[in-house]
């Protein structure tokens, strides 16, 4: 479970989360998170959230995303706001860690989200990216489709084959969240 000043390492993707303020905190309204890039961190499959807005302020190094396609580097003191339902993703693809502070509005299960993916990668339950199998991916995105969705394929395609891979993820012995990563 995530509280204040917990951090997690997801050790595939090279970033450390901080949790400053939880859902629980804020009653729902906020996650707060300081998340701090290694050098040359991988880029992450692009993704939006359905539902949520996200706001980041790099406060050392330098961050690339991809928004809508398009990349963008920010430098230390620069702001970026992702309103929801927009594609992007993040890295650090500088020789130098990068360190941001990183909101979500609102919090809704975000936390579980992130513990969820650092714990299968610390687990070796990942690729050498940190994506887990189709059958995870199966489970663990039905699961957390109101925070999480990625940009491709469609996500009515999406919906469909999850579901269809879903019976066999459970057979195979997965599950789209284990204990053991949030507590």
């Amino acid at each position: 479970m995530a509280y204040k000043n917990k951090i997690i390492r997801n050790v595939k993707t090279g970033q450390d989360i901080c949790f400053l303020q939880t859902g629980k905190d804020t009653n729902g309204t906020l996650l707060e998170m300081e998340a701090i890039f290694s050098a040359h961190s991988k880029e992450p499959i692009a993704h939006y959230h359905p539902c949520q807005q996200e706001d980041f302020k790099v406060l050392s190094g330098q961050l690339t995303v991809r928004v809508n396609g398009q990349l963008k580097l920010l430098q230390a003191g620069d702001r970026l706001h992702i309103a929801p339902n927009t594609v992007h993703a993040m890295w650090n693809s500088s020789d130098e860690k990068t360190m941001v502070n990183w909101q979500v509005r609102p919090a809704i299960n975000s936390e579980h989200f992130l513990e969820t993916l650092a714990g299968l990668a610390a687990d070796n339950k990942t690729d050498e990216n940190g994506k887990p199998g189709i059958l995870q991916v199966a489970l663990t995105a039905n699961n957390f489709s109101d925070v999480f969705r990625m940009a491709k394929p469609a996500y009515t395609l999406q919906k469909v084959v999850f579901k269809l891979l879903s019976p066999f993820a459970y057979m195979a012995g997965y599950k789209p969240v284990y204990k053991e990563y949030l507590d």
